[in-house]
């Protein structure tokens, strides 16, 4: 025999997120900050994103991406999006750097990794280096716009500086 619970109805219920229109993406009004060192495929990142009402910075590697991000001011960006093969510095290598700064705004960015390896071992190795996601190329915009949802609800905590966030 238990007891009852008296207090069960007193729990706080979790809220919803606000609906969005279903015509407007989760992407709309996003700044990215991105290396890709492929032409064609930056050109084409930079489409999609653009035409789903996001912004974004595309450098050929890691090494530029990280010279550029120590620059800004937390908040201008919303999450990176790093490809993980580049010369002069890799995906991997870039991650390190930025989730050593001391700026914990900064520092705690949301990191998708973008790569044409997908096996467990390779999301894994995206994982270490601290990286929040794994997103295969070609970008499949609809699994980034997935991905960006998760990511919407700790978007303000990150850009106000409030917290160092990271999965």
């Amino acid at each position: 025999e238990f007891p009852i619970d008296t207090e069960a109805d007193a729990v706080p219920k979790a809220q919803a997120l606000p609906e969005e229109p279903e015509d407007v993406s989760p992407l709309c009004g996003m700044n990215f900050l991105c290396a890709e060192d492929n032409a064609i495929n930056a050109e084409i990142l930079e489409l999609l994103l653009e035409s789903k009402g996001a912004h974004c910075k595309i450098y050929p590697n890691g090494q530029e991406l990280v010279d550029a991000f120590v620059r800004v001011k937390p908040g201008d960006y919303d999450i990176i999006l790093m490809d993980v093969q580049m010369p002069v510095m890799d995906g991997y290598t870039a991650t390190r750097q930025i989730r050593a700064l001391e700026d914990p705004a900064l520092a705690g960015i949301p990191i998708l990794a973008m790569t044409a390896n997908a096996f467990l071992e390779d999301m894994q190795k995206s994982k270490e280096a601290g990286m929040d996601e794994h997103l295969s190329k070609p970008v499949d915009i609809d699994a980034l716009e997935q991905t960006v949802k998760r990511f919407r609800v700790i978007l303000p905590i990150i850009n106000s500086g409030l917290a160092r966030f990271r999965r």
